[in-house]
């Protein structure tokens, strides 16, 4: 009997980078280039240096290197670190429906393992490529077209984790060994493949650990398997396996095997513009449309977000608490702050993260321009949900006019792609904080390169002392 893993395996067993489609191919360069940028961002944070301290109290033989870790460390440690840092901005791609964000998991995972192994650009590419694919595919099969949602979502589990590890697994073993070993990792990484999303509700900083725990637990899983443990070959569709475990055994097996090897989820991706919660995003370039018209602040009367019913409650809900957040973090989360922040504008982009601040949060015009703005479902709205996340804007000027925008494609998705420049500038405004220009400009240009260099060890060296005043050694 042929099983999932057996065809995940094949799948990626059989992946190169000559096999790639171009897009693909390029499609990966531009993630990687992502998420070094989010990375070095994040490394200030303080659950950044938690991984990192931790991290450094581990040991073990010195294999890659770690974001802001003057030393090597293992390579499993180097993807935790990664992952963590990648992850914490919530400013990484997603995939939709499924809304998972893949390349927080996958190009951490992949970048330690090449390092270690001294693997090429190329080779890298191609297992980033694999590991994108199976998460996106797994996550899929846990997708319900007829509520439009993720049933690992409404069981209160992290699909991006989960099927990130499972994804980074297939990655890693592509790397190590041949279609065997691929399914044994698959089948060993699903009892390691965790996290839960009750911090998304209550508090807690856990989330931000979820995609470095899917990277160090996939190349932990395909360590262990060199060293000699299996995995069930039916860890998928099992009586006791991952889609019984994890959804209760509904799941549809189809999202997996359709088309696997010939048509490719990754192109589809969505980079994230904005360093904010996806639902908002629409409505940052529809208040950026009111100012390239020349609205300004005190030309506003009243507003009225129409967003999809199930994103509410994220960015609207409640309204009293979404007008006035007191923190950069609660902001990113606020319809009313996205309309604030997209009328205002920002400086080197059209909003970025010096636009989330403590203060700015706190900033007088911005609380006068959110006490006038409402939040409210749309049905135009809601029927594009989940494959996008739309906004009607309707404006009421203080001169009796009314203006009506309609964001119903986001930017940075499959319909409104970002270009490669668009993405350096992003990758740029995010590096700049940890990295000198020169340093900057440097690491752009070796990701540009990335299908030619022989060793990818260049691109996580360059972020060993982003933070000269303060790295763990």
């Amino acid at each position: 009997m042929t099983t999932l893993a057996d065809r995940l395996a094949g799948f990626a067993a059989a992946t190169t980078y000559e096999s790639l489609p171009a897009d693909v191919a390029d499609s990966v360069v531009s993630r990687v280039l992502d998420v070094l940028g989010i990375q070095a961002a994040a490394a200030s944070l303080d659950t950044s240096r938690a991984a990192r301290s931790w991290v450094a109290e581990q040991g073990g033989v010195e294999q890659a290197n770690a974001v802001g870790v003057t030393r090597p460390v293992t390579a499993s440690q180097a993807a935790f670190v990664g992952g963590v840092l990648a992850h914490s901005l919530d400013y990484d791609d997603t995939h939709l429906p499924s809304v998972l964000h893949p390349s927080a998991s996958i190009v951490p995972a992949v970048l330690a393992a090449a390092e270690r192994r001294g693997a090429s650009g190329r080779q890298a590419i191609a297992a980033i490529a694999v590991g994108l694919e199976v998460a996106v595919r797994l996550g899929m099969a846990g997708y319900d077209r007829e509520s439009n949602n993720s049933v690992f979502f409404e069981h209160g589990q992290h699909a991006t984790s989960i099927c990130g590890a499972m994804g980074a697994a297939a990655a890693v073993a592509s790397l190590e060994g041949d279609a065997d070993m691929i399914r044994d990792a698959l089948g060993v990484t699903a009892s390691m493949a965790s996290g839960i999303i009750e911090a998304n509700r209550t508090g807690g900083t856990v989330k931000r650990m979820h995609c470095g725990w899917a990277a160090k637990s996939a190349i932990d899983a395909v360590d262990m398997v060199r060293h000699g443990f299996t995995g069930p070959p039916t860890v998928l569709e099992g009586r006791f396996g991952f889609f019984e475990a994890w959804l209760h055994g509904v799941f549809r097996a189809e999202e997996i095997t359709d088309g696997l090897g010939e048509v490719w989820s990754i192109p589809d991706i969505f980079f994230k513009p904005y360093p904010a919660n996806h639902f908002t995003h629409t409505t940052v370039d529809a208040a950026a449309n009111l100012r390239r018209a020349g609205i300004r602040p005190d030309d506003i009367a009243s507003v009225e977000l129409g967003v999809p019913a199930a994103n509410l409650r994220t960015i609207g809900e409640p309204i009293e608490k979404k007008r006035t957040p007191t923190t950069g973090y609660e902001a990113q989360f606020s319809g009313p702050y996205a309309f604030a922040a997209g009328l205002i504008g920002g400086g080197g982009l059209e909003v970025g993260l010096d636009d989330y601040t403590d203060a700015l949060a706190a900033d007088p015009l911005r609380r006068e321009i959110m006490a006038k703005v409402s939040v409210v479902p749309d049905d135009e709205c809601s029927a594009i949900f989940p494959h996008q996340f739309p906004v009607t804007l309707t404006a009421t000027l203080t001169d009796g006019r009314v203006v009506v925008e309609k964001v119903h494609a986001n930017r940075g998705g499959n319909q409104r792609p970002l270009s490669f420049d668009e993405l350096s500038r992003k990758f740029s405004d995010n590096a700049r904080r940890a990295l000198d220009a020169d340093a900057v400009s440097a690491l752009a240009d070796a990701c540009r390169r990335l299908a030619d260099l022989d060793d990818v060890g260049i691109l996580t060296a360059a972020l060993t002392e982003i933070d000269p005043t303060s790295p763990i050694d």
